[in-house]
C-alpha cells in the first residue's frame, strides 16, 4: 500500500501555508507585515493521497482568509509594478510574468491551494473569485522610460568588471565538447553514490541524507536532509540537468518555515528555516496497515547546544537564485509563497537591535562551525552569506508599493556591509604593521583606532605568515577584539559575491597559493587556520574533545569546500588554480570511502570521528568538476562589482561638514 504523505505544522492564526507574523519594531519591515494575528498556536496536518495517479497536498480546510495580507497585496491593484529585478541579464532576457490590474477587492477572495506533486513537483496556486488570469508573457523588459528588448546573444559575457570573450571560456572545455568527455570511474561512482542518497517524500526527491554509511549503526542526525549540506547537491543535479529535485526541497523547506518552533516556552522569528529535516513513517489513524509520511522539521531544539540555524535561510535564498540562473525557471521565485518566504527571511535578519554595525550577531555555532569554536558575535562566515543572501534577494524580489521600502532597507545595508567588511576586515602586511602600531583608548569621533584594538592582540605565528603579497578578510571583529584565523569558507564567498573588492579577492586566492601547504596540503581545503591548542582550545571549546586542534571544525580539512574554492577561482580567471585542488582530492576521495573531515595539520589522516559516504563531500567533489567543465555556467552562479552599492550611503556625514565620510575615499580606492 502507498503511504499517506502529510506534514505536520504548528501555526498561529490561519493564513496560507500557516504563516504568521510577529509584530515588529522596525516601521519599515512592520509594514510590510500583516497587522492581524491570532495568539492561539494550532497544529495542522497536511495528508497526501493519491487521485487519479497523481498526488496533492490538502490541508483540513481548503480556503484560506487573504485577510491577512500576508502577501502584500495592495487593496485597489495587485502586481502594478512590473519592475521584477534590478538585474538584466542579455544573454538571456527572461519571459516576464505580467499581472494585470484587478480591481476588485483583494481581501474578499478566498484561495484554495492544491499544489499537484507530480513529476514536476509543485506547480500551481488556484485562486478563486477571479483571479485566476492567463499571463501575458512578453520579451521585454520595461525599466523606467527604456525598454530593453531581446537581442542576440553576444559572444562577449562580462567577469569580473572586464568583457571576456566567451569563445575563450568554451576554449577551456573544447576537448570535453569534443568527445563528451568520458567520465571517469570515480565520477561514475560518485554519482551513484549520490543518487543513492536522495531521499523521497510521497514518491518525489525532496533532499539528499547528510551521510549514507550502510556500516553506520548510530547515523545521530546523518540520516536528515540538512539546507547547508543540501546546497552543492543541488548544484551537482542542476548542472547536470536535473531540477526536480532542487524545485521540490525549495518549496517542501519553504512550507517547513511556518512551523512553530519553540524551546523551552520561546519561539524565535517567524522567518526562521530549519536546520534539517527528515521523512518519518506514522501508522494512520483507523486505517489496518496504512501508514502515512511525515517531514519532521529541527530548527535547532535537537540540535547540539540547542542553537538556531542562522545560515539555513541564507542558504535557502542563494539556491533559490542559482535554480532560476541555471533553468531560467524564474516562474518559481515569483509565486506568491516564495516572495513571502523571501521576506520572511529578509525581515527577520533586517530587524531593528542594539547593535552599532551592519553585521549580523550571531551565538557560537549557528553555521557550518556548529559548535563552540569561538566565532559569537560577527563571524565573518555569516557575513560572507549575509551579503550573498541581500544580493540575491535584491535581484528576485518583486518591486511592488509592499516592497519598496524592504528594497531601500536592503540596498542600504548592502552598501553598509560592504564598506564596514572591506574597511575593517581586511588584512595584509600593510594593514598589520598599521594595527601594530596602534594608539589606544582614542574618545574622538576621528579615531584611527576605531574599535579600540590592543596591539598585543597580534598573534606571533601571523607575523611571520602573512606573505608579503595577498591577504585576507579576518574571522570576526568586535569591540577590543580582532579574530585573526583565516576561516575559508567566509574569504571564499567573499570573493563570490564580491563582498571584497577586486584587488582584495585576488588577495585572498594570492594567500591561499602562497600557503598552500597550511591551507590544502594532502587535502583541500582547511576549515580555519590554525588550530586552537594548548589552554586556548580548553578555554575557547571548553576542551570539546571533537573539537581537538586540527580535526573537525578546530583546523580540519573539510573537501565540500572544494566547489566554493572552484567557483571563486573561475571567478577570477584562475581555474588552474582549482583544477590542482580537484586532481588533489581525486587521488584520496574514493580510496578513503568519501570521509566528512580529514585531521592532522596537513590533512593526511581521515577524521577520527569522521562519517564515510558523507554526501556533501561526494557532491563537492562533483559540482567542482561540473564547473571547471562548464565555466559559463559558473558564471551564473557568481556576482561581479556593484559599484551602484558604493554611491549608496545614508549616513548621517552627507549632511554635514562635521566630518567626511571615509566611504568617498574608499569608492575612489575600489574603482582604482
Amino acid at each position: 500500500m502507498k503511504p499517506c504523505c502529510g506534514i505536520v505544522i504548528g501555526y498561529k492564526s490561519s493564513s496560507l501555508f500557516g504563516l504568521s507574523v510577529p509584530k515588529l519594531n522596525n516601521p519599515v519591515i512592520h509594514n510590510n507585515l500583516s497587522k492581524s494575528l491570532s495568539k492561539s498556536a494550532h497544529h495542522r496536518r497536511f495528508h497526501c493521497h493519491s487521485v487519479n495517479n497523481r498526488s496533492r497536498i490538502i490541508g483540513n480546510k481548503s480556503v484560506v482568509n487573504l485577510n491577512r495580507r500576508a502577501f502584500n497585496v495592495s487593496d485597489s491593484s495587485w502586481g502594478q509594478s512590473n519592475v521584477f529585478t534590478s538585474h538584466v541579464d542579455m544573454d538571456r532576457v527572461r519571459d516576464v510574468l505580467v499581472i494585470p490590474k484587478v480591481s476588485s477587492d483583494i481581501r474578499n477572495h478566498s484561495i484554495s491551494i492544491e499544489s499537484h506533486i507530480n513529476e514536476k513537483g509543485f506547480e500551481n496556486i488556484y485562486i478563486q473569485g477571479g483571479l485566476n488570469v492567463n499571463p501575458l508573457m512578453i520579451k521585454k523588459i520595461e525599466t523606467g522610460n527604456d525598454v530593453v528588448k531581446e537581442e542576440d546573444k553576444s559572444n562577449r559575457i562580462e567577469i569580473n568588471g572586464t568583457n571576456v570573450n566567451i569563445d575563450y571560456l568554451k576554449g577551456l572545455n573544447e576537448t570535453a565538447s569534443k568527445v563528451e568527455r568520458e567520465v571517469s570511474e570515480i565520477e561514475k561512482e560518485a554519482w551513484k553514490l549520490l543518487q543513492g542518497a536522495i531521499v523521497n517524500y510521497c514518491g518525489n526527491p525532496v533532499g539528499t541524507v547528510a551521510a549514507n554509511d550502510p556500516a553506520d549503526k548510530q547515523p545521530l542526525n546523518y540520516d536528515q536532509v540538512f539546507i547547508r549540506d543540501f546546497v552543492p547537491s543541488a548544484l551537482a543535479f542542476l548542472l547536470n540537468g536535473d531540477a526536480e529535485i532542487v524545485k521540490n526541497f525549495l518549496l517542501y523547506t519553504l512550507q517547513l518555515q511556518s512551523w512553530e518552533k519553540t524551546v523551552d516556552c520561546y519561539s524565535p522569528g517567524q522567518g526562521l528555516m530549519p536546520a534539517s529535516f527528515k521523512v518519518r513513517t506514522a501508522p494512520l489513524d483507523g486505517s489496518d496497515g496504512a501508514f502515512e509520511e511525515v517531514l519532521d522539521p529541527d530548527f535547532g531544539e535537537s540540535a547540539i547546544g540547542r542553537v538556531a540555524p542562522v545560515d539555513s535561510g541564507l542558504w535557502w535564498i542563494i539556491l533559490l537564485r542559482a535554480y532560476g540562473r541555471i533553468t531560467s525557471d524564474y516562474a518559481l521565485q515569483e509565486r506568491i509563497d516564495v516572495q513571502t518566504g523571501i521576506r520572511l527571511i529578509l525581515n527577520l535578519c533586517l530587524s531593528d537591535g542594539f547593535d552599532m554595525f551592519p553585521t549580523l550577531l550571531v551565538t557560537d555555532g549557528s553555521c557550518m562551525i556548529d559548535r563552540r569554536m569561538g566565532i559569537h558575535g560577527h563571524p565573518l562566515e555569516i557575513q560572507a552569506l549575509f551579503y550573498a543572501a541581500l544580493r540575491c534577494a535584491r535581484e528576485m524580489l518583486i518591486v511592488n508599493d509592499g516592497t519598496k521600502n524592504l528594497v531601500t532597507a536592503v540596498n542600504n545595508r548592502l552598501s553598509a556591509l560592504s564598506f564596514h567588511i572591506r574597511e575593517y576586515y581586511w588584512v595584509d602586511m600593510k594593514k598589520i604593521n598599521e594595527i601594530y602600531r596602534y594608539k589606544t583608548e582614542e574618545y574622538s569621533t576621528d579615531a584611527v583606532n576605531k574599535f579600540n584594538i590592543y596591539p598585543d592582540q597580534i598573534p606571533s605565528w601571523l607575523v611571520d605568515w602573512i606573505p608579503e603579497e595577498g591577504g585576507y578578510l579576518i574571522g570576526n571583529l568586535q569591540p577590543a577584539h580582532m579574530d585573526f584565523r583565516f576561516f575559508t569558507l567566509g574569504n571564499l564567498w567573499a570573493i563570490i559575491s564580491s563582498l571584497g573588492t577586486i584587488k582584495q579577492n585576488e588577495g585572498i586566492l594570492n594567500l591561499i597559493e602562497s600557503k598552500w601547504d597550511d591551507l590544502v596540503a594532502h587535502m583541500p581545503l582547511k576549515i580555519c587556520y590554525p588550530a586552537l591548542e594548548y589552554e586556548e582550545w580548553h578555554i575557547i571549546t571548553g576542551s570539546d574533545p571533537k573539537n581537538t586542534p586540527w580535526s573537525y571544525h578546530n583546523g580540519g580539512s573539510w573537501p565540500t569546500l572544494l566547489w566554493q574554492f572552484t567557483l571563486a577561482c573561475v571567478k577570477m580567471g584562475r581555474p588552474e588554480l582549482a583544477q590542482r585542488a580537484v586532481d588533489l582530492a581525486e587521488k584520496r576521495l574514493s580510496l578513503d570511502q568519501w570521509p566528512e573531515y580529514y585531521d592532522t595539520r596537513s590533512g593526511r589522516f581521515i577524521g577520527k570521528q569522521s562519517r564515510l559516504f558523507q554526501t556533501w563531500t561526494i557532491a563537492g567533489f562533483l559540482t567542482s568538476k561540473k564547473l571547471l567543465e562548464n565555466p559559463e555556467k559558473a558564471s551564473l552562479l557568481f556576482w561581479d562589482e556593484d559599484y551602484d552599492l558604493l554611491e549608496t550611503c545614508v549616513c548621517a556625514l552627507s549632511k554635514t561638514s562635521r566630518k567626511k565620510c571615509s566611504r568617498i575615499a574608499s569608492r575612489s580606492q575600489n574603482r582604482a
